[in-house]
């Protein structure tokens, strides 16, 4: 995966009803190894990292690239949007499109947010790179990303079988503006 390409970064926060995506920070340290330690969060995704790993490695400022969004409810970080290039994606119908990946911290499932901040930060990538297709790879087991890819507007390109379970490949259609 790399950057998306030529998009002016860090934008403004982005405002949703409920949320903000945002930059990471400093701050959101302790959440993002909360996320990536966590193993309900981790399981469709290979399993969750060793805290102490994390704690070791993680710079006290989470990494920031263009397309990498904190999803933060009233003040604290609850969940990540990811927006890269898949350049390396192992499936045809994907490479060289952005993907859309985003990870929640357990105590925010059940509440929409995922939806609502994938929604946002969709209409951010239309305004930025418009006419662009995004895809989105989950595992057919993950009823809830399966759900959430629907909702957003995904539809099945093909299934295959990677990482010991079947995953699902869907295209959001590129959406152009008429301003």
């Amino acid at each position: 995966m790399s950057d998306l390409g030529p998009v002016a970064w860090p934008p403004e926060p982005i405002r949703t009803e409920r949320l903000v995506l945002r930059e990471p920070e400093a701050r959101d340290r302790a959440a993002f190894i909360e996320l990536l330690a966590s193993p309900e969060v981790h399981t469709y995704l290979g399993g969750p990292r060793p805290r102490d790993e994390l704690g070791r490695e993680m710079p006290g400022a989470p990494e920031r690239w263009p397309g990498s969004f904190v999803v933060d409810l009233g003040g604290a970080m609850i969940g990540q949007i990811l927006l890269r290039r898949a350049t390396g994606h192992r499936r045809p119908a994907a490479a060289g499109k952005a993907d859309l990946g985003y990870l929640f911290l357990p105590r925010a499932w059940g509440f929409g947010y995922a939806a609502e901040a994938c929604a946002a930060a969709l209409d951010w990538f239309d305004g930025v790179l418009p006419g662009e297709p995004v895809v989105l790879h989950t595992q057919t087991a993950n009823v809830g990303s399966m759900r959430l890819a629907a909702k957003l507007g995904f539809t099945e390109v093909e299934r295959f079988h990677a990482w010991d379970a079947e995953q699902w490949l869907g295209l959001r259609s590129p959406v152009t503006r008429s301003d």
